[in-house]
Parts: C-alpha cells; sequence; structure tokens
C-alpha cells in the first residue's frame, strides 16, 4: 500500500497488519492441507486424517470472528475516507481475503466429503479383498489336496470330477476376485491424488496368485486328458505291438531256418536275397523300437498306479513278456546277420565287424566328451541330462550287438583249426603256416579286448558323467530355488519401500509411527539377510574346477546382492532421515516452539538444548524470551506497592495468568507429571523433558479452553521461567522437585491442597519429613521471589531459620507429619507469606464489595477492601492502601482488617465491635500491640547457611541476584523499624524512599550489562564503562557528600542544643550506658539519637554497596585485560560479534529484570529504651577524609584511555578501603 494512503489514513497501518496476518495464516493453512496425502485403503489413517480436517476445520471456525471484525473495520475504515485510493485497496483486499477464506473453507468441506467417501469405498474395498483372499486360500488349499495323476480309469474318472468341480467353483469364485478388483479400480480411479500404491500392490499381488492357480488348473486339467488318452490308447498300442512282434518272430523264424539249410551259404544269390530280407526285418525292427520303449516306460507308469492290485500282476506278466520276446528277436536277428555273414571270408567278416564297433565306441567316447563341461545354469544341464538319457539308450541298444560281435568271435576262435586261419588268412606266404594262423589270432584277440575295453570304459564315462549332471542337477536347483525365494521376498520388501512417501511430505505427528514401521521392516529384514548369505554360499560352491556357473546366474546372483544392499542403504537412509526429522520437528523436538515467537526475533537452540533468542534487527542474542523480557518490564508498574508481599504476589499473579498457569487445575497437573512418570523428586530433568511435560499439560489446557492457550509460547516462556528461577546458569537441567515445585506454586489449586501435595513430594514413605528434606522444598519455594528480587523481605534465601522455626512450632521433633506442617503454614511463615497473598490477590481480583473508598471515592470497590477498625465506616481500596495514602485524621499504624470477598452480616457486627473497643484504646496501646500478619522467622543474616542444593545449579560467581540480594537484607536489617505489615505502624520517611530510589538506580546499571544491550568490541567496551560507571559512581559520591553534609549539621545541631541546656559532654561510645528517660527532654533526646543510629546505619549499608561496586568493576577491568590481550577474532552471530550462549550464560542473571523495592514490613520490632547511640564524636573527620580522597580519585579532566580508566579504578580502591576502614572502626567502637 502506498506510503502517502498510509499517511493520509493512519488507522490502515493496523488494518493492513491485521489483514496480513490471517492472510498469511490462510496461505499456510492452505498449503498444509493440499500437501497433506492420505493412504487410500488405510482405514485409520484415513481416520486420523478426517480428524486432523475437522480440527482444522473447527479452527477456521473458530477465527471466523476475526474475519468478521477484520469486514467491520474496513467497512468503518471506508466509511471514514473520502480518499478513492485507499477505498479501492481496502475493497480488493477484503475481496481477496474473503475469496481465499472461502476457497480454504470449501477445500476442506470437499475433501472432508471425499475422505468419508473414502473412508466408505476403503472398507468396502477391504471387505472385497478379505473375501478374495480367503478365496485363494481356500484354492490353493485345494491345490495342496491333489494327489499324484493315478494312471487307472477308476482314479483319472475321479480326479477328472474332482477337477471339474473345482473349476466350477474358481468360476463362482472369480466373482470375488472380480469385484475386489473393480473396487481397487474405484479406488485408483478416483483417489489418484493420494497414496494408491499400497492399493496397486495389493491387487497386483491378488491378480498374480489367481494367476497362477488358474494356470495349474489348466495344467492339471491338460494332464488328466494326456493320462486319460494313453491310458485308453496304451492297451491297444500293446496289442498291436504285441501282434507285430508275432509276425517279426515268425519272419525271424524263417530267416534262420534257410539260413542254416546245407549248402545255402555256397549260393551267394540266395545268401543276397536272405540277406536282403533280413534287412527288412532289422528295419522293422528299427522302427518299433521308440514303440517299444513308450510301453515299456508307460506299462512301468502304469504298474505304479496298480500296485498290489491283480491287475497290477497281469499287467507285469504281459510287460515281461513283451520284453523277453523283444531281447530273443533281436538276438535271432544278429544270429541271422552272424550267420549270413558267415563264409570262407569269415576271419576278415569279423576283423571288420570288430573294427566297425571299435569306431563306434570311438565315435560316442568323442560325443561324451562334447556333451562336457557341466553347464552354468539349470536350463542347460536340464538339456544335458536330456541329451544324456538318449545316449544312454544308444548304449543300451548297442549292448546286445557287441556282446554277441564277441561271443562270435570267440566261438570262431575256439572251433576254428589251423588250416582254416590259414585259409582265411594266407598272407603273406613267407611265413609258416602255424605263423600265420598265430598271428590272425592274436590279431582278433587284441581287437575283441580293445572292444571290451572301451566298451566298459565308456559305459564308466557314462556312468560318471550322469553322477556329475545328478549332482549339479541338484545344487543348481537349490541354487535356483533359494535365488527365486530371496528375489520374491526382495520384491516384497522393495515393494513396501516404494510405497515410502518423502520425508518432507509426512505429518510431524505421524513421524514416530513410521519410525517405528521401518524399525519394524528393518527386523523383519534380519531373515532376509540369512537368505542372502545363503544365495551367495550357495554361488560360491560353484568353482571353475567344478561348475562354471553361468554368466545368467552369475547376474543374478550380483543383482539380489546389489538390491539386496540398496535396500539396507535405503533403509538405514530412511531411519537416519526420520531421526533428523523426529528431531528437529517431532513431538520430542522444539521445533514446534519455534513459532513461539515472531520476526525480528528467532529462536535457537544452545548444544545443551537450552534455547535462547536471536534479535536478526540488532543482531544480538538473550536468554529470554521477547514476551517474558516485556511481562519483566511491565511488572515495574507494580513497584509502587509499598507492601513486599502484596507486590510479590500481584507479579506472580501477573505472571500466573501470562503463563495460563491460572487455568491448570492440581489434578491435570498431577496426571501430567504421573504420565511422564516424574516420580524420583532428586532426579534431574533435561530440557527436553521440561518441554514434554510442559505440552502435555499446555494442550490438555487447549482443549480445555481453546481462545485461551496457545500451546508453543506458553511452554516457551513457562520453560523460560523455570530456567530463570532454578538454572540460571542455563545448564538446561533443574531437579524434579524444582519443576514440581514452580508448577504446583502457580497452578489453579486450594493453597491446602497445594501444602499437602508439595509436603508429600519431600515427605518419605511413612509420611514423615526431617530437617533436610523441608529445607529442599523451603529452598526451591524461596527461588520464586527471590527471581523476581523481592526474597529480603521473606527472610532471604537461607532457609535455615524457617526450618528452624516449623520444628519449633513442632516441639522440636526429630520428624513431622503434614497435619502439623499445614498448622505451621497456615501461621503463614514469613518465607512462605507470599503464597496465601497470591491467593488472596486472586480471589480478590472479581471482588465488589458495596463500599466507597474514603481516600479516592471509589465505589464499589472492586479488589481487596481494607476496613479500619479505629474508625466507623471508613473503607480504603487496595490502589489505596498499597500506595500508602490515608485519610485526614486516620494514620497508618491504626488496626484494619483486610476482605478479598464480599461481607458478611456477621463480619460487619464482629467489625462493628472492634471499632468500639478500639474506640477506648490510646496510641501507646496500638504502638505497644504492634500486630503482625505473618509468623516471623529470624533474619537473612542469622543462622547458618543451609547447604544449597547441588541440583539446582547456581553461577560460579557471585550473579547479581545474590548481590541486590545482600543489598537488600542490609537495608531491610536498618529498616525493620520503620514500618510494619499491614496492621502495623508505617512511619512514612522521605530517607526510605531516597534508598529505594538508589538501590533501583544502581539496579538499572547492573541490568546495562544484558546481553541485549552488549557492546560489540572491546573499543566499545571501554568507551561504555568508562562512561557509565564514571557516571554511577559520580551520583553515588553525591549523594554520600550530601548525606554526609545533613549528618554533619544534624550532629551540629544536636551537639549545640545539648550545650545549650547545660548538660555535661556526650560520653565516648565506650562509656555508654543504658539510662531510663526521666523527663520530656531525655526522651526527645533518645528520639535524635535513634534518628542519627538510622542515618549511620543507612550510610553503612551505602558503603557496603559502594565496596561491592568496587569489586565489580575491579572484576570488569580484570576482563578488559583478557579481551585485549586475547585475539579479536571472535566467533560472529549474523554479522556481529556476539558472546555465544556459552558466554553469555555467565551473564544470564544481569538479563533479569531486577526489580528490587525494599520496604521494611516483613520485620517489626519495638524499639528498646536502652537503645540510645550518641554520634561519635571524630566521624565527621573521618567522613571529610574520605569524601576528600573521593572527590581527589574523579579530576575534572580525564582522558579516554585503558590507562586513566586503570588509574582511576586503583584510585576508587583506596578510597573504599579507607571508607571501609573509618565505617568499621566506628561500628567497632559502638
Amino acid at each position: 500500500m502506498p506510503s502517502s494512503v498510509l499517511l493520509e489514513v493512519p488507522a490502515l497501518a493496523d488494518f493492513n497488519k491485521a489483514w496480513a496476518e490471517l492472510t498469511d495464516w490462510l496461505s499456510r493453512l492452505d498449503r498444509e492441507i493440499k500437501s497433506q496425502r492420505v493412504k487410500v485403503g488405510d482405514l485409520d489413517d484415513i481416520n486420523g486424517m478426517i480428524i486432523k480436517q475437522k480440527a482444522i476445520l473447527q479452527d477456521l471456525e473458530q477465527r471466523r470472528p476475526q474475519l468478521d471484525e477484520l469486514i467491520t473495520a474496513a467497512q468503518n475504515l471506508k466509511n471514514k475516507t473520502s480518499n478513492q485510493e485507499a477505498r479501492t485497496i481496502i475493497t480488493d483486499r477484503i475481496e481477496k481475503i474473503q475469496s481465499q477464506w472461502d476457497d480454504v473453507h470449501g477445500y476442506l468441506q470437499s475433501r472432508r466429503q471425499q475422505l468419508q467417501e473414502m473412508l466408505k469405498d476403503s472398507t468396502q474395498w477391504l471387505e472385497a479383498k478379505r473375501e478374495a483372499e480367503q478365496v485363494l486360500e481356500q484354492a490353493k488349499a485345494k491345490l495342496e489336496s491333489w494327489k499324484e495323476i493315478s494312471y487307472t480309469m477308476e482314479a483319472l474318472k475321479k480326479q477328472n470330477t474332482e477337477l471339474k468341480q473345482f473349476s466350477k467353483e474358481i468360476r463362482q469364485w472369480q466373482i470375488n476376485v472380480d469385484v475386489a478388483n473393480d473396487m481397487a479400480l474405484k479406488l485408483l480411479r478416483d483417489y489418484s491424488a493420494d497414496d494408491t500404491r499400497n492399493v496397486q500392490l495389493m491387487t497386483d499381488s491378488i491378480n498374480a496368485s489367481w494367476a497362477a492357480i488358474n494356470k495349474r488348473v489348466c495344467d492339471r486339467e491338460a494332464a488328466l486328458e494326456s493320462a486319460l488318452r494313453m491310458l485308453q490308447q496304451f492297451y491297444l498300442d500293446l496289442e498291436k505291438f504285441l501282434a507285430w512282434l508275432t509276425e517279426a518272430e515268425t519272419t525271424a523264424n524263417v530267416l534262420q531256418d534257410a539260413t542254416h539249410k546245407e549248402k545255402t551259404l555256397e549260393d551267394a544269390k540266395m545268401v543276397r536275397d536272405l540277406m536282403k530280407q533280413w534287412q527288412e526285418l532289422q528295419a522293422e525292427i528299427d522302427a518299433h523300437t521308440d514303440i517299444y520303449h513308450n510301453l515299456d516306460e508307460n506299462g512301468q507308469k502304469i504298474l505304479r498306479s496298480l500296485e498290489g492290485s491283480e491287475d497290477a500282476t497281469l499287467l507285469q506278466r504281459r510287460l515281461d513278456n513283451m520284453n523277453f520276446r523283444w531281447s530273443e528277436l533281436r538276438k535271432k536277428s544278429l544270429n541271422i546277420r552272424s550267420h549270413l555273414e558267415a563264409s570262407t571270408d569269415q576271419w576278415k567278416r569279423l576283423h571288420l565287424s570288430l573294427q566297425e564297433l571299435l569306431a563306434w565306441l570311438q565315435l560316442k567316447e568323442d560325443e561324451l566328451k562334447q556333451q562336457a563341461p557341466i553347464g552354468g545354469d539349470l536350463p542347460t544341464v536340464q538339456k544335458q541330462n536330456d541329451i544324456h538319457r538318449t545316449f544312454k539308450r544308444e548304449l543300451k541298444t548297442k549292448e546286445p550287438v557287441i556282446r554277441n560281435a564277441l561271443e562270435t568271435v570267440r566261438i570262431f576262435l575256439a572251433e576254428q583249426p589251423v588250416e582254416a586261419v590259414e585259409k582265411v588268412c594266407p598272407e603273406p606266404r613267407d611265413l609258416s603256416p602255424e605263423e600265420r594262423a598265430h598271428s590272425a589270432t592274436k590279431l582278433l584277440q587284441r581287437q575283441v579286448d580293445e572292444v571290451r575295453t572301451e566298451w566298459d570304459k565308456l559305459n564308466l564315462q557314462s556312468a560318471d558323467w550322469q553322477k556329475k549332471i545328478d549332482d549339479a542337477l541338484e545344487r543348481l536347483q537349490g541354487l535356483q530355488e533359494a535365488m527365486d525365494e530371496l528375489d520374491l521376498k526382495l520384491r516384497q520388501a522393495e515393494a513396501f519401500k516404494g510405497s515410502w512417501q518423502p520425508v518432507g511430505d509426512l505429518l510431524i505427528d505421524s513421524l514416530q509411527d513410521h519410525l517405528e514401521k521401518v524399525k519394524v521392516y528393518r527386523a523383519e529384514l534380519v531373515p532376509l539377510k540369512e537368505k542372502v548369505h545363503h544365495v551367495n554360499e550357495l554361488a560360491h560352491r560353484f568353482t571353475p574346477s567344478d561348475i562354471q556357473l553361468s554368466q545368467y546366474n552369475l547376474s543374478c546372483v550380483e543383482d539380489l546382492n546389489t538390491r539386496w544392499k540398496v535396500l539396507q542403504v535405503a533403509v538405514d537412509e530412511r531411519i537416519k532421515q526420520l531421526h533428523e526429522a523426529h528431531r528437529d520437528f517431532g513431538p520430542t523436538s522444539q521445533h514446534f516452539l519455534t513459532t513461539s515467537v515472531q520476526g525480528p526475533w528467532e529462536r535457537a537452540i544452545s548444544p545443551n538444548k537450552v534455547p535462547y533468542y536471536i534479535n536478526h534487527e540488532t543482531q544480538t542474542t538473550c536468554w529470554d524470551h521477547p514476551k517474558m523480557t516485556e511481562l519483566y518490564q511491565s511488572l515495574a508498574d507494580l513497584n509502587n506497592v509499598r507492601f513486599s508481599a502484596y507486590r510479590t504476589a500481584m507479579k506472580l499473579r501477573r505472571l500466573q495468568k501470562a503463563l495460563c498457569l491460572d487455568l491448570l487445575s492440581l489434578s491435570a497437573a498431577c496426571d501430567a507429571l504421573d504420565q511422564h512418570n516424574l516420580k524420583q523428586n532428586d532426579q534431574p530433568m533435561d530440557i527436553l523433558q521440561i518441554i514434554n511435560c510442559l505440552t502435555t499439560i499446555y494442550d490438555r489446557l487447549e482443549q480445555e479452553h481453546n481462545n485461551l492457550v496457545n500451546v508453543p509460547l506458553c511452554v516457551d516462556m513457562c520453560l523460560n521461567w523455570l530456567l530463570n528461577v532454578y538454572d540460571t546458569g542455563r545448564t538446561g537441567r533443574i531437579r524434579v522437585l524444582s519443576f514440581k515445585t514452580g508448577v504446583v506454586s502457580l497452578c489453579k489449586a486450594h493453597l491446602e491442597d497445594k501444602y499437602r501435595y508439595l509436603f508429600k513430594q519431600v515427605a518419605s514413605s511413612t509420611g514423615f519429613c526431617d530437617q533436610r528434606r523441608l529445607g529442599l522444598l523451603l529452598h526451591d519455594s524461596i527461588q520464586i521471589p527471590r527471581q523476581l528480587g523481592e526474597v529480603a523481605s521473606f527472610g532471604g534465601s537461607n532457609i535455615e531459620p524457617s526450618v528452624r522455626s516449623c520444628f519449633q512450632f513442632a516441639n522440636n521433633k526429630p520428624e513431622i507429619e503434614a497435619a502439623l506442617f499445614l498448622d505451621w503454614m497456615r501461621l503463614e511463615p514469613q518465607s512462605m507469606v507470599w503464597l496465601p497473598v497470591l491467593h488472596r490477590v486472586a480471589a480478590a481480583e472479581t471482588a465488589k464489595h458495596q463500599a466507597k473508598c474514603n481516600i479516592c471515592k471509589e465505589c464499589p470497590i472492586i479488589g481487596f477492601r481494607y476496613r479500619s477498625l479505629k474508625h466507623f465506616n471508613y473503607d480504603i481500596c487496595q490502589s489505596c492502601f498499597f500506595s500508602g495514602r490515608v485519610a485526614k485524621g486516620h494514620k497508618m499504624h491504626y488496626p484494619m482488617v483486610e476482605y478479598c470477598t464480599p461481607t458478611t452480616s456477621g463480619e460487619d457486627v464482629r467489625d462493628f465491635a472492634k471499632v468500639l473497643k478500639n474506640k477506648f484504646r490510646t496510641k501507646r496501646y496500638f504502638a505497644k500491640h504492634p500486630r503482625m500478619g505473618y509468623l516471623p522467622v529470624q533474619t537473612v543474616l542469622e543462622g547458618d547457611n543451609m547447604e544449597t542444593p547441588a541440583s539446582s545449579p547456581q553461577l560460579s560467581h557471585d550473579d547479581t541476584h545474590s548481590r541486590i540480594e545482600h543489598y537488600a537484607s542490609r537495608l531491610a536489617e536498618m529498616e525493620n523499624t520503620n514500618g510494619s505489615y499491614l496492621n502495623d505502624s508505617i512511619s512514612p520517611n522521605e530517607s526510605i524512599d531516597d534508598e529505594h530510589l538508589l538501590i533501583q538506580h544502581y539496579c538499572q546499571s547492573l541490568n546495562q550489562e544484558s546481553p541485549l544491550s552488549q557492546p560489540r568490541s572491546p573499543a566499545q567496551i571501554l568507551i561504555s564503562l568508562e562512561s557509565e560507571e564514571r557516571g554511577e559512581l559520580e551520583r553515588i559520591l553525591a549523594d554520600l557528600e550530601e548525606e554526609n553534609r545533613n549528618l554533619q549539621a544534624e550532629y551540629e545541631r544536636l551537639k549545640q542544643q545539648h550545650e545549650h541546656k547545660g548538660l555535661s559532654p556526650l560520653p565516648s561510645p565506650p562509656e555508654m550506658m543504658p539510662v531510663s528517660p526521666q523527663s520530656p527532654r531525655d526522651a526527645e533526646l533518645i528520639a535524635e539519637a535513634k534518628l542519627l543510629r538510622q542515618h549511620k546505619g543507612r550510610l553503612e549499608a551505602r558503603m557496603q554497596i559502594l565496596e561491592d561496586h568496587n569489586k565489580q568493576l575491579e572484576s570488569q577491568l580484570h576482563r578488559l585485560r583478557q579481551l585485549l590481550e586475547q585475539p579479536q577474532a571472535d566467533a560472529k552471530v549474523n554479522g556481529t560479534t556476539l558472546s555465544s550462549p556459552s558466554t553469555s550464560l555467565q551473564r544470564s542473571g544481569s538479563s533479569q529484570p531486577m526489580l528490587l523495592r525494599v520496604v521494611g514490613s516483613q520485620t517489626s520490632e519495638t524499639m528498646g529504651e536502652d537503645e540510645l547511640l550518641s554520634p561519635p564524636q571524630d566521624t565527621s573527620t573521618g567522613l571529610e577524609e574520605v569524601m576528600e580522597q573521593l572527590n581527589n580519585s574523579f579530576p575534572s579532566s580525564r582522558g579516554h584511555n585503558v590507562g586513566s580508566l586503570f588509574h582511576m579504578a586503583d584510585d576508587l580502591g583506596r578510597a573504599m578501603e579507607t571508607l571501609v576502614t573509618v565505617m568499621t572502626d566506628d561500628k567497632v567502637l559502638e
């Protein structure tokens, strides 16, 4: 929007701010809801998304009044301005945000409707899927129950009938699968924008299983039909083969008879005819060889099916007969050939026959060698097995031929005489007949031996090769099965991995669920690792010298290993990403707390998880939340409350409301503590545990008070407050007892219920508490006002006097029970009086009293009402009472009664009686009978310090809280006679206000050390320190000079008056003796001496302040020396030199608001008449010397350099030493 328009219409700035905030919120909401994806088919995920959408819609509706207010404000602005440009801009922006609102609201409505429909469709799909899976299980069970095919007619018919029935059921079950597919298709089509991978995966799995079932059914049906045809054809083929066998046997018998006739072999033509007939017979035999083997194999199958029956016996007999006749037929054929070939060339014929056999054996041996090596995959080895089976069949067929040839040669050699051998072997002619016969015999015998050797060798090689094939088949089948199983498991695992959404798209609340699922998934992968090792082990057993795996198998093994490694890396990376996301954005992280601050602020986390805050505008860091800083600054408004208990209570009430702890019931707090198992009170809690517990508390409060609780802001601020109270050193740990004490003290509950709960936390199992345990409780409780700088008024941080008071109340028992503790707490002890006052402040907030304030005339009185018990019908409102205002005729020391609720008639009558009684009492009665509204304990300087619990860490050096507490304690000690609490007399004294102002100025100077105003370089540190410290010291010295002048004047006046009245000189301090006033003149002298002593006490307190201030200055100068000596290369945050959180940690005390206002209202004592004090004669002289030294320490002209600053610090130190010596000597003389 143009700046000219903003200048002309100033109200537009607020409108633009509200418009921008609402627009940004709507934009973020729109991006969030449109990025949300749901798993289709997952009812839990869908229901969870519906709940989230409902919550978002409710949040949107709750912001509707904000939109309406913005529209109303826009309309009012348009009516008030006449600037047409401004009116146009307002109209455009309202239309834009209205359209944006309607778009978001419409999308939410449509998305909600879509999710409802998705839930309905997913439910139907899951039901259909469940039915389909049941069908698949039934079908698989049926398939598993199938028996091996039987080769009997009855069994085949039965199996065929069962298969037809199953096929009918399959067709019926197909409907269920189709319904599941249709529903899945609808989900995939209608909700494609969401995550449908799970639906697709399940649908594909169901369809693949169904297809496999159908294929097995078809294969079974084909196998049954083939078995039935074979069974029907077998007996026909057997009969046909046996008939042929009979014909062949007849033909063989005829040929055999013809070849054995005399002189048949001598007729060459006859031999050729018989040989031709034999060849025809042998051709038929060869043609029927396959038929014979098929009949034999099928017959064996039928025999196995008929095992134990009579049919089996008959069939076995027929098969044996067929085999015998087949063998005999082949033998006859061979005999016929042998006989036909027997002639005068018989030796040559036998020699050629053996040569042919040797050539065939060599051929088969080469063929067997060519089958090697063993294949590297299952199909290759199966093919080799089939080839070798044929090879063995050929060997079996050739076996009779070889044996017959060998037998023929043996018979020939045994029967033929030498002449016959000479006939058949006439060459060479130069050999004798005996040599020729012996040579032929050796030749035939050698060939026979070679044939026999080669035949046996070939059979051994064949058997060995078959053994290798069988072994390879078994091992490769095992490897293949292992690889198939691993591949299936990997595909399932990869399918699950494929369903992962990017981590950035996951909802923050679901990170833990996804992390748990992935961890469970990783645990499920452990067996898969064993399978991978098993596959690798099986693969490594195949060595190159044994079986070389094929490239396909090697690739498969490598691919499986690669997929496994990728899967492992993916799972580890997924878990890492989820862990990081859960750490940075999850419920246990602090990410959700980043929204607790707005620009230019940013929430950051130190290494020990302690949050700190960066202001990018000023480029500074601080420990306190910006809202907490604003809250502390707002508490300064309550410093005008004169009574410390009420001042502290009102500050705590404002803090309680800011932290929304006024909405927290004690039962809800206890439930949250029990839920996080915070039972060991001495155990430390880290930052994450504190945040988790606070988140549980505020989440519950948000459900009950949605419009009042901003969970991130409340959690962060409450954490900030707890660390400020119990961990000023920012170590990141507080004790469980400290956490409980802080939360329960500010929660909404009855006062005595709080007392009981807190006592229970420190009591033993028997219900009793000793001094140490009570000290722990009171120590943690007193830290609450201590953090506000109000601890001095409540007895200081030394809780030993309070513990002693409690046990004295219990008659010094070693242990106390809850009842005695409650009785003591009802007396409102000084260290705990702030807590009941807090409850009264809370109760009085809404109280309305029908009375008029006699000072400011407010009517009705809202809040506390203070009724005078000295005057009739005299009331004061809380504002006038807290500020110390009184009406004419009424003194503050008069008794009054406080009401935090409207009075009853009984209380009115009781107060009337008290007023009437007090009317007859004098001033002296009220002065001598002061009343206290609490149980006093000894002062902060009395008693030994109880050991501070180590679990509540403090700063290693004296932090600002401790110093302020000490100064306040000294002032409170000397002001305890100047006022009283509630009903005590309060003497207005301007010097008290001066002292308050002095301490307040001092606190403001200390507060400048906070990280928010830290200098950026050593040079700036020097300049800032020199200017600020010099000005502060000069102001304090000016106050001291003024006070010294007043003291000297008072002393001179008193001295002159004393001499004027003719009294003897005042005795020196050692000669002082208590006297009793005998006259009004003596009483006046006592009063003046008392006043002088008060002045001296104040001066002593200021001296102590200056002494400590000097120590602080020396410490700062020491740090400056270190800064100047070290390299000026400090770490930079956002472009400016900042101290890191660990460095800022040591100064965190000074970053807290030091709102100290001490009113002497917590201790009240009656001044004894024996406390007369004459001023020392040498005090003024010593003070003059001190003041001269202090003035000389600050010359009028000083250079802005380090040397002069060091000299100035030394001079100031010497001056302070002199002042301490003077005041100490004066105190000793006193």
